[in-house]
């Protein structure tokens, strides 16, 4: 278990902080984001998705949700689980999929005036080379849950299965991607009170 709770290093609140007395307001729902984490970055048993591409897929999410101190902390955390190699790929697969959302298409007939187009990303060949088939799939498996959640399908979910990960492996890494976009919205949320605590402090 972690020493430290992630938002409190990634917004550098110390005890004693008006933003620490801000979250002891609401002592269960800080020790459910931390738990969480745990769960996830620092799993007991860690199953067939190694904490390499945990932390990858974690950077990539933080990345298309604009969250950048978030996405420095787990780039952080994918070069102390080996994976320094793939940070020049993580930033091109940021690069050329990085839009603003949610967009998507309705399946059902009386919403389907309701859906909106966008970029339906996948990695080229330069990229999968790179990345391997397996994080490359999920990275796009990633990008759908942020921006297109509404056109998960079977079909998508059957992809990652061909690339080799296990039904329990998608459960995790959709887990992942879900908790990552709670997080980022935490820190913003969090970011924006510690703003304005600074302007009543000047």
């Amino acid at each position: 278990m972690s020493d430290i709770d992630v938002i409190d290093e990634i917004l550098a609140i110390a005890p004693g902080d008006r933003l620490d007395a801000v979250r002891s307001v609401r002592p269960q729902a800080r020790e459910n984001a931390q738990r969480s984490y745990e769960a996830l970055f620092e799993p007991v048993a860690i199953g067939g998705v190694s904490l390499a591409d945990r932390a990858v897929v974690a950077a990539f999410t933080s990345a298309l949700l604009r969250e950048s101190d978030l996405a420095e902390f787990y780039r952080a955390a994918a070069v102390d689980h080996g994976a320094a190699d793939l940070l020049a790929a993580l930033d091109a697969a940021v690069a050329e999929s990085a839009v603003v959302g949610p967009y998507g298409a309705y399946r059902e007939s009386g919403l389907a005036a309701e859906s909106t187009g966008g970029l339906r990303w996948q990695p080229g060949p330069e990229l999968e080379s790179v990345l391997g088939v397996r994080l490359a799939r999920i990275l796009a498996h990633a990008h759908l849950l942020v921006f297109r959640p509404r056109e998960a399908s079977a079909a998508a979910l059957h992809s990652l299965l061909d690339a080799g990960w296990s039904t329990t492996d998608v459960v995790t890494l959709s887990q992942l991607v879900a908790f990552v976009n709670f997080q980022a919205r935490v820190v913003i949320g969090l970011r924006a009170l510690q703003r304005d605590i600074e302007k009543e402090q000047r």
